[in-house]
């Protein structure tokens, strides 16, 4: 693989308000580098130069310093006389409680810190900073402060000091037990499930199918038809590299793989090895050549010349490199179709991920995994945390050690801990693209020895994108979408990341609280897109229902037996490579 690199100079993008959580959303790039940096943990939340500059930038805005800390003064004095009508913004659930409104102190308390946080945000946007420095000011400082609510802290939590008179202070004795036995365990993080109520294989990743073919990459596992005809274009999903593949078949009544057999597709799909220091060397081509051939497969096996495909966030981008690849070398007649899920092709409209992963960290990151052979799948997870710490540390810090409950029983919370490794080659490969953002500039990356144009990948797209994804920008997804040539349906989602996957129509005669909106014509913006586009009420997975029907060609008996003679049924769905440490 190869990489051109591009330009290192953005316009400044003026961010105030809800800044500080807008510069929370990173994407794959600064992840991957965070992760294997032990420095990276305090990177988070200490950016010293950051804030040496915002201070220089402040004192060269004297007046500017002056009226914010006036009017922050100003507000502290409302708050004290009870006339602030400061309050949280909607959907923060840490001041759900009643106590916050209804109690003078506890509502003083909760107001000053917001309108300290409101306070940070004015004084960072008034500092007159380039975007870099920004970025890094808004990432960092919104971390600590997260940090520093009321909430987090027992003798200010209404929910917490009534469980403690309630239980007598055992609450906290079992949350200190918790809390040490996290605290010597990697990630050092608070437990997120009850990893008890699980197993794979025995209420997830349960719909029928068996492994048909299995390399040192993958496994193929092909699954059981539900329905006497099914279509005749098989469906290949390609699953991420950095999660396991069963998320899309997490359990009976929200598998997209149950839900497909039931409209009468052919769903086969990838399992990655768990690659360890022994698989190092695993890079793009190598996960490239494995979809090449899984595509061989099934096409041989459904006994068709092209294959639709199915491919989710990091897969996505393995999944655009092998189209590439095909389109350069006059192959594309293989695939009938591309679906892409949470996909970042196009890096420019991220910002944080620019100002956070340089290149000298980039540099570090991949030295540090090629020394190791793997990036490590328990640092990525503390990395993902770390992006929505209200959601995935400080909620479960308030639950399991000052409330001293049992974390919940939540299946998809259970596959987002059941990590992976990623093989350095892969690690290097996917840190580059972002950096480079390879993929807006054509030819700028060779996939097995032909450069990639995504403008020549003809094929009919849909695409899938998630409105609050803190993970992949709708914005970058959307810019990504509008780089393949062919025709291109746009969606959506009102959901975030993996909520944007796990999209189930609801139970007959129950309502849909899920929305999207959708295009075929994408305007020039990802702003004009959701000003035009309409929104409609239900799942998009009813939507790509009737898209992907009309490239799967005529339905046809479903086959008796899995395989064929050439692949055939080795051992049953979910495999043995899904179970792997």
């Amino acid at each position: 693989m190869s990489a051109q690199a591009t330009t290192n100079s953005k316009p400044e993008v003026p961010l105030s308000g809800p800044g500080l959580r807008l510069a929370a959303r990173a994407g794959l790039d600064v992840m991957l580098s965070d992760a294997v940096l032990e420095s990276g943990r305090v990177g988070r939340f200490v950016k010293p130069q950051a804030a040496g500059r915002t201070i220089l930038g402040l004192a060269r805005h004297p007046r500017r310093a002056a009226a914010d800390a006036g009017s922050f003064g100003a507000e502290l004095a409302r708050v004290a006389a009870g006339s602030s009508d400061t309050s949280p913004a909607k959907g923060d659930r840490r001041f759900a409680e009643r106590a916050w409104q209804d109690n003078w102190l506890l509502r003083r308390v909760m107001q000053s810190y917001l309108a300290t946080c409101e306070t940070v945000d004015r004084l960072i946007s008034d500092a007159g900073l380039d975007w870099r420095t920004e970025r890094q000011a808004r990432f960092a400082a919104g971390n600590v402060l997260d940090a520093l609510a009321p909430t987090n802290f027992p003798w200010s939590n209404p929910a917490v000091l009534k469980e403690s008179i309630d239980a007598g202070g055992a609450n906290l004795v079992r949350g200190g037990r918790r809390l040490v036995r996290d605290m010597t365990r990697p990630p050092h993080l608070p437990a997120s499930v009850d990893v008890t109520k699980f197993e794979v294989g025995g209420n997830l990743a349960v719909t029928p199918g068996s492994v048909v073919l299995r390399t040192d990459v993958f496994e193929l596992i092909q699954y059981r038809p539900v329905t006497e005809h099914v279509h005749e274009v098989p469906l290949l999903f390609v699953p991420p590299t950095i999660n396991k593949y069963y998320i899309l078949d997490i359990a009976p009544g929200r598998s997209m793989v149950e839900w497909l057999l039931e409209q009468q597709q052919q769903v086969f799909t990838i399992s990655w090895r768990n690659p360890d220091a022994a698989q190092g060397h695993f890079d793009l081509d190598t996960y490239a050549q494995a979809v090449l051939e899984a595509r061989a497969a099934v096409s041989e096996i459904a006994r068709r010349p092209a294959v639709n495909l199915l491919a989710a966030c990091s897969a996505g981008i393995i999944t655009a490199g092998v189209l590439g690849h095909l389109a350069a070398s006059g192959k594309l007649a293989g695939i009938a179709s591309l679906t892409l899920l949470v996909c970042a092709l196009d890096n420019d409209t991220e910002g944080t991920i620019s100002a956070l992963a340089t290149r000298d960290v980039a540099a570090a990151a991949v030295a540090e995994s090629a020394r190791k052979g793997y990036l490590d799948g328990q640092a990525l997870q503390g990395v993902f945390t770390w992006l929505r710490p209200n959601d995935l540390v400080w909620n479960y810090v308030v639950n399991n050690y000052l409330l001293g409950k049992d974390p919940p029983a939540f299946d998809i919370l259970f596959w987002n801990q059941d990590t992976v490794r990623l093989a350095a080659g892969l690690h290097r490969d996917f840190i580059y693209i972002g950096l480079d953002d390879s993929f807006a500039h054509p030819g700028a990356l060779e996939v097995l020895g032909q450069p990639v144009d995504l403008q020549r990948v003809d094929l009919d797209t849909y695409f899938v994108a998630g409105l609050t994804d803190h993970i992949v920008p709708w914005e970058s997804a959307y810019n990504g979408a509008r780089l393949f040539g062919g025709n291109r349906r746009f969606v959506l989602s009102s959901s975030g990341h993996i909520q944007a996957l796990v999209n189930p129509p609801p139970a007959e005669g129950a309502e849909s609280r899920a929305s999207y909106r959708v295009a075929d014509e994408l305007p020039d913006s990802a702003e004009q897109f959701l000003a035009q586009a309409p929104r409609l009420s239900g799942t998009w997975w009813s939507d790509w229902d009737n898209w992907l029907a009309e490239r799967s060609g005529d339905r046809k008996p479903a086959p008796k037996a899995l395989g064929n003679r050439a692949h055939k049924a080795q051992a049953k769905a979910p495999g043995t490579y899904v179970l792997a440490d």
